[in-house]
């Protein structure tokens, strides 16, 4: 397995992550995805640590803490192998202070996700989403207590718009609070727009990206082809409208390519999604996931080897989309590339 710094931190983390999803799932969105026990888990968790696979991701909204709880029993024992990231912001229940991210609601969340994981330290916390509602100083000085505490190592953001996690990062140069170094996003080869703002910014400011779905959703296991319906078994029919939408067309184009691709290297279509992803500029790390033993041993060969130059560049032009205004000029014309060159690998 290869290991990666963490944005501009001292924190190595694989390039591989396991995500927990699955572990005690329960209700519509998470039910489908699967029901993991903690004697399943333990050996999903085994396989990992063997593969050198040793940082899972989990949250408190995931089925309502069961993930972490299933989490922290398969971890029992081995702690300090491994590297547990968690995440909060998100309604957990209907409270006035069941959501968001002020003080009252951070110290409250950690003290829960610590019982629950069976752990007395968190080695990287996540605001799950931005709350407007909560000022960016109150935010960074708890979470800046709890790091002081011990409770917390290192601290990031998902899903936060770039002017939102900018704001943050520059209240925090200015208290002189932790800064964010990690932005678990969403990023798969249809669904490139992380590249337009937040990529550049992530750069800038030394912030490493931890994926999300890899795989679009479900939508790039190999399954799903032109003309060719989801399987009964696919999740997608139970939660696609939970996740980022994408065009027919677009997957189509995109899963043309992979499928020639997946006859020229003799690699499933998963592992050759993963393995673009894994070349991208500031991907610290890639979630993965899995229901069972095999999808887990398969997902885990997306490490380890690398696409050709040629290659890249086909999944490249098939996955390309034009940017959004402000950004197209920067792409398209040549007066506004010479003043910002793009560090992001593209095809013309």
């Amino acid at each position: 397995m290869e290991y990666r710094r963490l944005g501009a931190s001292g924190l190595t983390v694989p390039a591989l992550s396991f995500g927990t999803g699955t572990f005690g799932g329960s209700g519509p969105l998470f039910g489908a995805w699967g029901n993991t026990d903690a004697r399943e888990a333990r050996r999903l968790v085994d396989i990992c640590i063997e593969a050198g696979i040793t940082m899972f991701d989990t949250a408190d909204v995931y089925s309502d803490g069961a993930s972490e709880e299933v989490l922290g029993q398969a971890i029992k024992d081995r702690r300090d192998a491994v590297l547990i990231s968690t995440k909060s912001g998100l309604p957990t229940g209907n409270g006035p202070n069941d959501a968001g991210t002020s003080r009252a609601r951070l110290i409250r969340s950690v003290d829960l996700a610590l019982r629950r994981l069976g752990t007395d330290y968190i080695d990287l916390f996540q605001l799950h989403a931005f709350d407007a509602a909560t000022p960016v100083e109150e935010v960074l000085a708890t979470l800046d207590d709890l790091v002081r505490d011990g409770k917390i190592r290192y601290l990031g953001v998902s899903n936060f718009a770039g002017w939102q996690l900018m704001k943050s990062l520059a209240a925090a140069d200015r208290d002189h609070r932790h800064r964010y170094v990690a932005h678990q996003v969403y990023y798969s080869l249809v669904g490139r727009d992380y590249e337009w703002e937040l990529l550049p910014l992530g750069l800038d400011q030394g912030v490493g990206a931890v994926v999300w779905s890899p795989l679009g959703w479900g939508r790039l296991t190999g399954k799903i082809r032109r003309d060719t319906p989801p399987p009964a078994t696919s999740r997608l029919h139970a939660t696609a409208a939970f996740g980022p939408p994408v065009d027919d067309e677009h997957l189509f184009r995109v899963v043309d390519v992979l499928d020639e691709l997946s006859r020229e290297t003799g690699r499933a279509v998963p592992q050759i999604a993963i393995n673009w992803l894994l070349r991208r500029p500031t991907v610290a790390s890639v979630i993965i996931g899995a229901r069972n033993e095999a999808q887990l041993r398969q997902t885990i060969d997306a490490a380890g080897w690398s696409l050709t130059p040629e290659q890249t560049a086909r999944l490249d032009t098939a996955s390309s989309r034009t940017a959004p205004y402000p950004y197209f000029p920067y792409h398209r014309q040549e007066a506004f590339a010479r003043l910002n060159p793009s560090p992001i690998p593209t095809t013309p």
